[in-house]
């Protein structure tokens, strides 16, 4: 399994990430989500707390140029089900689940986002939690090579996740122009320490001058409590 350390270290731009999986100690669902940005109008943001979830909001309202792909809401929960997304597919995703159907029928209605010649994929998890037991599932969205006449979907399914194990899948290989999408499964990574700890080594190994705002959530599978922690790079004075 990689480090998660080494791994965001080593790449100063990854876009945005998720990861999932299962606490060391065995006893918490691990969720993670970080959002980085190059422009000014991808820098501009804070993640909030809204609801179970969190929305991201501009920190300076009068920069805000665009917010058809940097607005949204990244996590939101449904009754035992914790969605994490990289843009508004998390709505699809919470109404697809809502009416019955599973996490991979509520994506075909989507595809990657529309901003050529980046197609950005849209990259996708959900958390199962029930009687202390847990899976999940993770998803991208993603242009053929940077084709966009056709939409290549993979989801991938994790069941009883075992002990500091979890799954990385971002939207970026590296930095580039254009930026070159992920490629294969979402990879497999060590998860170690409390949420402090796990939240403070995430955040210290993102890329300073890219690096926008953070979200990690232990859900405590036991009783289904949850502790999160959000980290902004832009701070009110």
């Amino acid at each position: 399994m990689l480090k998660l350390e080494q791994e965001l270290k080593g790449n100063a731009y990854p876009g945005r990430g998720i990861v999932i999986g299962r606490s060391a100690d065995g006893k918490n669902a691990v969720i993670a989500y970080f959002i980085m940005g190059r422009s000014v109008n991808s820098r501009n943001r804070i993640f909030v707390t809204e609801g179970e979830g969190i929305r991201t909001q501009a920190f300076d309202p009068s920069k805000l140029s665009d917010p058809s792909l940097v607005i949204y809401a990244p996590v939101r929960v449904l009754k035992n089900d914790t969605i994490v997304t990289n843009g508004d597919q998390t709505d699809t995703v919470y109404q697809g689940l809502e009416a019955g159907q599973t996490f991979e029928q509520s994506l075909k209605t989507r595809e990657y986002e529309p901003d050529g010649p980046n197609y950005t994929p849209r990259i996708s998890g959900v958390v199962h939690c029930k009687e202390n037991c847990f899976d999940y599932e993770m998803s991208i969205l993603k242009s053929n090579d940077g084709d966009p006449s056709c939409c290549n979907r993979y989801t991938f399914s994790y069941d009883n996740p075992a002990p500091g194990q979890g799954r990385f899948i971002h939207t970026y290989m590296h930095d580039g122009d254009p930026l070159p999408s992920f490629l294969g499964e979402p990879k497999a990574v060590v998860l170690e320490g409390d949420i402090d700890a796990f939240a403070g080594m995430l955040w210290e190994s993102l890329n300073e001058e890219n690096k926008v705002s953070l979200f990690v959530r232990y859900i405590d599978l036991a009783t289904g409590k949850y502790e999160t922690r959000i980290l902004n790079k832009n701070q009110a004075v």
